[in-house]
């Protein structure tokens, strides 16, 4: 699930297909569970009850590349309690370039949550509903040869995009997993795949777009004084290429504080740190900062060097 490969074959490639990893990744997934999930439930709602989040997200990955993978995002969700059936909404704003080629999209998410009582259990599934402009700057790549493309004009192209997922989460008390809180979910986040053809002319190539399948599984256990421990997976798969998975622990030591770690099959290891503030006495609002740090550890090909991200969190 390495995007470096996706660039390394368009610098090379000429009226043949492409399929690689093309969606962001993030360290702290959780932060980000709209983009991954369209019917995906924010942490400061399962924790807090909090029924509305804004929240931007940045990401350099790979830091030593030329042109490494960056992303930028803009989100925001609001939850509507209901009699028996809720709604979730809400959308996010993302750019994501590596080297020459890139995205933009907007998007705008619904769900529906099925639950007498969503703040305990429910069953949510949703879509995610946008317009991805997708853009790739040929006169920043340098081909083998002179001859190996044509074109000299940079290319940009616009298309619909829509997901689909499904959650579910469960409140425990009593037994094995009494206080605390089961969660998971399934997604696709672009169902339509698409041949993405650049041409001008001179010549054509084309990139092709592929669907993404993740899931997601966690649990919080909640301990004394606002503290909890949050062990939680995120495994991702794409046609052609194998499955990725990451492994997280966040533990919330202290009030506005908390600390994680984790890895992933890929060879990658990172940590996090965040700190809230929120919960003051007449106040139900939480303030949150997050950095996650990623290293790879790989024992062959290219060295990936590190990865830095941010976090910013608005609930109320």
């Amino acid at each position: 699930m390495n995007r470096i490969y996706q660039i390394l074959l368009v610098y090379l490639v000429c009226q043949v297909p492409v399929a690689a990893q093309q969606l962001p990744l993030f360290t702290q997934y959780r932060q980000n569970i709209g983009v991954i999930n369209p019917a995906g439930l924010s942490s400061d709602f399962m924790v807090f009850d909090q029924n509305t989040t804004l929240g931007a997200s940045i990401r350099r990955q790979w830091v030593g590349f030329e042109n490494p993978p960056t992303t930028q995002l803009v989100q925001g969700s609001y939850v509507f309690d209901g009699d028996g059936v809720s709604l979730l909404s809400g959308g996010y704003l993302i750019n994501d370039q590596t080297g020459p080629t890139g995205f933009t999209g907007v998007y705008g998410r619904f769900a529906t949550i099925f639950s007498d009582d969503i703040y305990d259990h429910g069953i949510a599934v949703g879509f995610n509903v946008g317009v991805v402009q997708y853009r790739v700057n040929i006169t920043d790549i340098e081909f083998l040869e002179a001859d190996d493309i044509l074109i000299t004009e940079d290319q940009t192209k616009l298309f619909p995009d829509v997901g689909f997922g499904a959650f579910a989460y469960q409140r425990f008390s009593g037994g094995l997993l009494d206080d605390s809180q089961l969660y998971g979910g399934v997604s696709i986040p672009q169902l339509i795949g698409l041949d993405l053809t650049f041409k001008d002319n001179n010549d054509e190539f084309l990139t092709r777009r592929v669907q993404h399948f993740y899931g997601i599984v966690g649990l919080i256990k909640y301990l004394d004084d606002d503290k909890y421990i949050e062990p939680s997976v995120w495994a991702k798969y794409t046609f052609n290429a194998s499955v990725n998975v990451d492994f997280n622990l966040r533990y919330k030591m202290a009030r506005n504080f908390w600390i994680g770690a984790g890895g992933s099959t890929a060879g990658a290891a990172h940590v996090e740190a965040g700190i809230l503030v929120g919960e003051l006495p007449g106040s139900d609002n939480t303030f949150t900062i997050g950095y996650g740090f990623d290293y790879f550890f790989a024992s062959f090909g290219p060295e990936a060097g590190t990865s830095h991200e941010f976090n910013i969190f608005y609930s109320f």
